[in-house]
Formats: C-alpha cells, structure tokens, sequence
C-alpha cells in the first residue's frame, strides 16, 4: 500500500538545483514505485473539481515569470491515464463529489516540478487534478477520504502546495529563516502530527501568523485533500523540512 503524500513544490527553478531538498526528492522517488499518479495541483483552481482526461502526453505550462530562460524550453514527457482518471471520477462522484473531465490542459509547474524530482524518467501516468477554493476545509478533507483506497492500488496521491506562501515576503538574498514562519510551521505540524482536525479547521484563526503565511488558501488546500485519503490507522510523518529564501517552505508530510 502507497501513502499519500503533501510536497511544497518551490520555485520552478528548483528543477535546476542541488540542495538537501532536491536530494530528499530524489531519494523519496526511489521510495515509492506507483503504477500511476493521482496530483492535486495548487496552480490549476477550478469552480468545479476538474480531472486530467488524456492517454497522450501533456504539454508544458511555464504558468510563472523572471526565471531563467532554460526553464521555458524545459520538458518533461509525462502521459496520462484515462483509466486511472475514470477510477478516480468514479470514486469521487460516489461520494457526492461533483468532477468535470478536462481533456486539453497541460501540466503546471506544481506538477512538474515535484514530478521530475521524483521520477525524471517521466514513465509514470499521471493525472493532474485542479483544487477549488470555494470548498470549505472540512469539504477538502472529504474529497481526500473518498479517494482513500488508490493508495491499496499502488497509486501515489501527491498534494503539491506550500504550507508558507507568500511571494511578497520573499528575499532571494536570505540566508537566515523568518521566525514567523517556522512558527507558523511548527504549529501547522504539530497540529497534523497528533490528527488535530479541529484545530486544523479553524487553522485561519488559531494558527500563529496564519494571513501572513498564506494570504490565499490555494497552496494548503491539497494538505487537507492528502489528510483525508491517507489511512487512518497510519500516523501522519514529517519526512523533511527546510527553507529557502528566508521564507519559502519546503516541508513534505506523509499520510
């Protein structure tokens, strides 16, 4: 049985770099050997939870600016799985989850990026999924439990987000961590560690510094998504954390 997984995705250049975050990405790769992926991407919102219909393979989306140039030439090959999206429409719709299938769209750089680390042979299916912010917390979590039984498929459920996300605060020269934000983390983990979902729920009010380290919910959302279809008698991991550029999270909790 595969885990579920949530990644903080970076930058786009992380594809490019070698640091303790791209080598545990690597390493946590060769951990897993999936028959497909199932990602809930935060760069792709929809009213409506939208799913990656294709067999073929995905064109790239460069949905980002002021990066280097190597970057908007960069592939990654990967194909999808209408068998894999058509199990995971069933699944979702059974449990009252409205889906819409979407047969055009590339992948974004929250997918790619983790993907590439992980699997840079690109011979896994992947099916991307869109998030939508007008679910409540508790709704997300749902659409995580209803999915639950892919991981008994050997099919790895990866949330790529960020728990700190704040563009605005960002200093690409820092060498030291905003204090702000590992409190932030702190909590955030702790709260996960021990299943506190009440806590969790009320995250924007109870957490420390929460508005400032995600002034829009887009990036957590598929934290919630990955606690609901973990297994429950599986205690939530920390698996990594580190950061870069005084404030950027990168942290990944196994489900």
């Amino acid at each position: 049985m595969i885990p579920s997984i949530f990644i903080c995705h970076g930058g786009p250049n992380l594809v490019f770099e070698k640091n303790d975050y791209t080598k545990f990405l690597k390493e946590l790769g060769r951990r897993y050997t999936p028959k497909g992926i199932v990602i809930f991407t935060a760069h792709w919102e929809s009213d409506t939870l939208a799913i990656s219909f294709r067999d073929d393979t995905y064109e790239m989306i460069y949905d980002f600016g002021g990066f280097q140039k190597e970057l908007y030439s960069f592939k990654y090959p990967a194909k999808g799985s209408i068998e894999i999206a058509s199990s995971l429409q069933t699944k979702l719709e059974s449990h009252g989850i409205t889906t819409k299938k979407d047969e055009s769209r590339g992948l974004d750089h929250g997918a790619w990026v983790v993907l590439h680390l992980m699997y840079p042979e690109a011979n896994i299916p992947v099916v991307q999924v869109s998030v939508n912010l007008k679910l409540s917390i508790e709704e997300q979590y749902k659409i995580g439990q209803s999915i639950q039984e892919l991981g008994k498929e050997d099919i790895l459920v990866i949330g790529s987000g960020a728990t700190v996300h704040n563009l605005a605060t960002i200093d690409w020269e820092a060498n030291d961590t905003k204090a702000w934000a590992m409190e932030f983390d702190s909590w955030l983990i702790d709260k996960v560690e021990k299943k506190d979902l009440d806590s969790l729920m009320a995250f924007e009010n109870l957490a420390p510094y929460a508005k400032l380290a995600i002034p829009r919910n887009e990036h957590l959302v598929p934290l919630f998504i990955n606690m609901g279809s973990g297994q429950n008698k599986v205690s939530p991991k920390l698996l990594h954390r580190s950061y870069d550029y005084g404030t950027l999270s990168y942290i990944c909790l196994e489900f």
